[in-house]
């Protein structure tokens, strides 16, 4: 059995857990874009703490997904996944050995739990979004893209949860006081998904077994919960209060799927 939760989602700080649950869990952290400080208190809340961590997966190199994972390695010698294009957009740092490559479609098996990178379209030099799975149940996290495409939406196939970007409200994004440029980066097919993409995406790929979708990476200026929620709702036929929302300072409650 599988169960997730977001620590935090949005600009100032990306970061989930996600746990293979049987007699020795495994925990990977995906993403890692807080300060220590903030991450040790949201695994805290978790119930979590730092050597609880197996693995950290982080998906590109901006600053609200890397955050402090280099530090939180070495500290606690924990693993960590990225792609080649991600290491060499942090200035290709040393991780004393403890660094592993990830590539788009390369399962990797952790035993209990298999991560299956994959691209995405986005303005990073190499991102990759994850598919994880026991054997049983699949989850996929997929924020931080411009667009689906076909690679994307085969890898979103047949998923038990998803963790969906849902960053920005066109009307609210249009009107917001962000320079043209920032609006056309935002909105542009390399920049992040407005609430009415990821409801296509969740229509499209939307199936009887579906037991979780959490729209994430809100923008605080370009987006409510409640815009997010209607527009999930609206797509999937069901009641707004079923769409969870990460939050940026509170995430979500644990989701087993």
């Amino acid at each position: 059995m599988l169960r997730f939760r977001s620590l935090g989602s949005g600009s100032g700080g990306n970061a989930t857990v996600v746990e293979a649950m049987g007699i020795a869990p495994l925990r990977v952290l995906i993403d890692c874009g807080l300060g220590l400080k903030h991450l040790f208190c949201r695994l805290g809340e978790a119930g979590l703490q730092p050597e609880d961590i197996n693995a950290v997966f982080i998906t590109h190199e901006h600053g609200d997904h890397i955050g402090c994972a280099r530090s939180l390695s070495l500290r606690y010698r924990i693993p960590v996944w990225m792609s080649r294009g991600t290491h060499a957009a942090i200035g290709s740092p040393d991780f004393d050995g403890l660094l592993h490559t990830a590539r788009d479609g390369a399962t990797i098996d952790m035993g209990g739990l298999q991560l299956t990178p994959f691209t995405v379209p986005h303005d990073a030099r190499e991102p990759l979004q994850l598919s994880c799975t026991d054997g049983s149940a699949k989850l996929v996290l997929l924020t931080d893209l411009g667009h689906a495409t076909g690679h994307v939406m085969a890898h979103l196939q047949g998923c038990d949860a998803m963790l969906l970007e849902c960053n920005h409200d066109t009307a609210l994004l249009s009107q917001s006081a962000y320079p043209p440029f920032l609006k056309r980066r935002v909105g542009g097919d390399y920049g992040h998904l407005s609430n009415a993409a990821a409801a296509g995406i969740a229509c499209a790929v939307t199936h009887s077994g579906l037991k979780h979708v959490v729209a994430a990476h809100l923008s605080q200026q370009n987006n409510r919960p409640e815009l997010a929620q209607e527009a999930m709702a609206s797509a999937l036929g069901c009641n707004s209060r079923d769409i969870v929302v990460a939050g940026a300072s509170h995430g979500t409650p644990w989701l087993h799927i």
